[in-house]
């Protein structure tokens, strides 16, 4: 079937199928450029045409890193991120191989998006969980897109996404992880009506399990100190006696007592520290831990 064409134009209907791309404002003309950048050696000339063509194509840059403004990080941070993934595609660009704009936007958004998945999560996350969250993400923006859709369940997630329900939890799990509370964040109370800090929500540490660590690791070294000395520390630490009274029932001085003491702790505890390097060493766990 033939199509007749206006005569009110000039031109071949080859000409007039239609209008070329037009090219973004920030995407200049530099494969002049790149080809010298190409055929130059490191040094000073290299270096000032490296940078022209960063400078002039800086906009693009910035231009990408607009797209990820109000996420949580600035966009003075964002544009010296997309501006590192500039410099990359600039020095890996091969100019026989295509337009420099087709292979810098990707590699400028990637590397934007690498500094979202690297750096921006409070808490490391393993990558594979960051995928969950990804696929989960746009698994509940498409299920909600029409106006009016309910909020779909997990069952619903995973049939749309083809993920288990149990990576759908964990998915769902980090989408309220990327951003930490603060341990100062107040609380409200619905019962007493008085705010309080997430911080007061925490346990303490107990030093009663420091206590019996150490005496579990002292055991063995107590029992292979002779009997006079075993005796000395039970009465000193165990029944509460002085060192006097521990003389007197002894027949030794006082002084022979302290230094008895002295060197039967001493004793004790150079054997536990020596086990417990020991069993690092071998990469065994004290028996006690």
């Amino acid at each position: 079937m033939l199509i007749e064409m206006s005569t009110g134009r000039s031109g071949t209907p080859e000409d007039q199928a239609a209008p070329a791309r037009r090219p973004h404002d920030d995407a200049p003309d530099t494969m002049a450029l790149f080809h010298r950048l190409a055929a130059l050696e490191d040094g000073p000339e290299r270096d000032a045409v490296r940078d022209e063509l960063v400078t002039v194509w800086l906009p693009m840059a910035h231009r990408i890193a607009g797209r990820f403004r109000d996420r949580g990080e600035s966009i003075e941070d964002l544009r010296q991120v997309a501006a590192l993934g500039l410099v990359k595609a600039i020095d890996r660009f091969d100019p026989d191989r295509g337009a420099f704009e087709s292979y810098a936007v990707p590699t400028v958004t990637g590397e934007v998006k690498r500094h979202f998945r690297d750096r921006m999560w409070a808490l490391r996350v393993p990558r594979r969980v960051q995928e969950l969250r990804n696929k989960v993400r746009v698994a509940r923006r498409e299920l909600t897109q029409n106006p009016g859709s309910p909020e779909p369940s997990v069952a619903d997630i995973a049939g749309h996404s083809g993920l288990t329900e149990e990576e759908v939890a964990a998915g769902m799990e980090a989408l309220e992880s990327f951003s930490t509370l603060s341990l100062d964040a107040e609380l409200s109370s619905a019962a007493e009506g008085d705010g309080y800090s997430l911080a007061d929500t925490l346990g303490a540490a107990d030093s009663s399990y420091d206590v019996v660590v150490d005496r579990e690791s002292a055991k063995e070294g107590l029992r292979r100190l002779p009997e006079r000395e075993r005796a000395i520390l039970y009465m000193r630490f165990f029944e509460d006696m002085t060192q006097s009274r521990i003389a007197d029932r002894l027949g030794i001085s006082q002084m022979h007592v302290s230094r008895l003491i002295s060197r039967s702790c001493a004793r004790v505890r150079a054997e536990v520290l020596a086990e417990r390097v020991a069993r690092r060493g071998d990469g065994t766990r004290p028996a006690s831990a």
